[in-house]
């Protein structure tokens, strides 16, 4: 299970990862109109639920963590499968697990980046 660093965020980073998210997990799926105008309000609830999970347990045993978040997508199976059917609803946590690893990678290219520059930037600074 692939895991999110909970940081303090404010609320708008989380509104926006949050919409990042469900565009990525839409456009994967390949989504109706229709299918997306439900799909939204569930997603919304789901995230901040997951958000919230991560925050309370995050720093607990994981064991305790990964628990209470299959509880969760569990809950969430059962409204996505009303909008998406069996299968799809599963797909839902696929596309959000990539989702993360994305966003993770591209995190860690830019500390990577800002590491690779900042010595060049002392160099630039320094008087020799």
């Amino acid at each position: 299970m692939a895991t999110v660093s909970v940081k303090a965020q404010d609320d708008g980073a989380d509104d926006r990862i949050r919409d990042k998210m469900r565009e990525f997990i839409q456009r994967r799926m390949d989504l109706t109109k229709n299918e997306a105008e439900k799909f939204t309000p569930v997603f919304v609830r789901y995230f901040k639920e997951w958000r919230t999970t991560l925050r309370d347990y995050g720093r607990g045993p994981k064991l305790d963590l990964q628990q209470k978040i299959v509880d969760l997508k569990l809950r969430y199976r059962t409204e996505f499968k009303e909008i998406l059917g069996e299968k799809r609803s599963n797909e839902v946590y696929k596309h959000q697990q990539e989702f993360i690893k994305e966003l993770d990678n591209v995190r860690q290219e830019r500390v990577k980046d800002r590491l690779n520059n900042k010595p060049q930037r002392i160099q630039r600074l320094s008087p020799l």
